[in-house]
């Protein structure tokens, strides 16, 4: 699990000492969260009934009094107590236990499931976060530009080279991006308290997010025949496993069972005779064997466990069929955000050009408010994506890590 959280944190590039560490952020997620907490007893729950089915058979006491007592030789008798333990086949027990087992190593495996999709949404939720507040730094500083047009504009309508439409028409941009900027704090406020839950802490608490984040020139390596071994498939051989334990059981509860038992009979003396055994208690040792003549349960166990067996078959292929469409979708989609990357990156830098020839326009004295605005919307939307790309980049390496990490 920690080479995973190493993996993830590998790729990023703190740039301010009082960013919280997605690693510290994470732990404090699987320390805490109360679905990891859930499996967690779950496992236990399902563990301790190993001491459950360790014992044997109730043992079976009887008491009984003769209201009318039967004469005998020896005398007449009052009473009888008797007591009989019924014992399961030889392995049986131990084959419970060794079912019960392989139930409880299934829902652990629920725990390693569970844990590798909360470090996965922890991640992404951090990414949405940053690309929201980069998203915001960004607008604002694309108003501070307006802002500096505006200032032009009003200088040039005191000359009589634009009009007031000019002004209006940048002053209406910058309350479009005033709204688009308020709007991005509350999808902010929504996710960091879907953060703050992943980590089960008050709502409120700020999260600190990086500054900025870097697509690295290279992609970490990684073994796609990892995703064989994903605890999502492993999970099915667990369960089938089980079912081999279950079945081992069934053909040992469809064994005899042996019982041992003891009569004691009360006798009272014969008051008019004298010898020996006059009035001399009856003890009687028994042995009986519990046969299932009628074992048609067991055979329709049996083969249920073998459809079972082929329904767990089935759904791990399945399974493993999702998640390579997964991986691939992953892989294609971060070669994606770099080619988008790489593509918005250039597409801002002409946008930057076109800026300055703007500003020398200015100086001359024949600036067009019109391309001022076309500009400026180039910039927020070649920003917009370059911010996009680099979140699906860090997203897309997310979900690679979960499939084969």
């Amino acid at each position: 699990m920690n080479k995973i959280i190493y993996t993830l944190i590998g790729l990023l590039a703190f740039s301010t000492s009082n960013a919280q560490q997605l690693e510290i952020l994470i732990n404090e997620a699987l320390a805490n969260n109360p679905e990891i907490q859930k499996f967690e007893i779950q496992y236990k729950r399902v563990s301790e009934k190993v001491n459950e089915v360790n014992t044997l058979p109730n043992t079976e006491f009887g008491v009984g009094y003769f209201v009318s007592e039967p004469e005998t030789r020896t005398g007449s008798q009052r009473f009888k107590v008797s007591a009989k333990q019924m014992l399961p086949w030889f392995g049986t027990i131990s084959s419970r236990e060794d079912y019960i087992s392989a139930l409880a190593d299934t829902k652990y495996q629920d725990i390693v499931i569970a844990k590798r999709k909360l470090m996965a949404s922890v991640s992404q939720s951090y990414y949405d976060l940053y690309a929201n507040q980069a998203k915001q730094h960004v607008i604002s500083d694309n108003i501070k530009l307006l802002e500096t047009y505006e200032t032009m504009a009003l200088t040039f309508v005191e000359v009589g080279k634009a009009s007031a439409v000019d002004v209006l028409r940048l002053q209406i941009r910058q309350n479009d991006l005033r709204q688009l900027k308020n709007v991005l704090q509350r999808k902010y406020l929504a996710e960091q308290t879907n953060f703050n839950n992943f980590l089960n802490r008050d709502n409120t608490i700020n999260v600190s997010v990086l500054d900025s984040l870097t697509i690295p020139m290279k992609d970490f390596k990684f073994n796609s025949e990892n995703l064989s071994i994903h605890p999502e498939l492993v999970k099915f051989d667990k369960l089938y496993q089980s079912i081999e334990k279950s079945e081992l059981l069934n053909q040992k509860e469809s064994s005899p069972m042996i019982g041992f038992g003891l009569d004691y009979i009360n006798v009272s003396e014969r008051p008019d005779m004298n010898f020996s055994d006059n009035g001399k208690d009856i003890v009687m040792p028994m042995v009986s064997v519990s046969i299932p003549i009628f074992n048609k349960k067991y055979k329709s166990q049996t083969k249920q466990n073998e459809l079972e067996q082929q329904e767990i078959t089935a759904q791990k292929q399945e399974r493993l069929n999702t998640l390579e469409t997964l991986l691939s979708k992953a892989i294609n989609e971060r070669i994606s955000a770099r080619i988008s990357y790489a593509t918005q990156t250039k597409n801002l830098k002409q946008a930057k050009d076109a800026e300055e020839i703007l500003i020398k326009s200015y100086e001359t004295g024949t600036i067009d408010f019109n391309d001022v605005l076309d500009i400026q919307e180039l910039q927020l939307k070649f920003q917009i994506n370059q911010i996009e790309s680099i979140k699906s980049y860090f997203i897309q390496t997310t979900i690679i890590n979960y499939l084969i990490q």
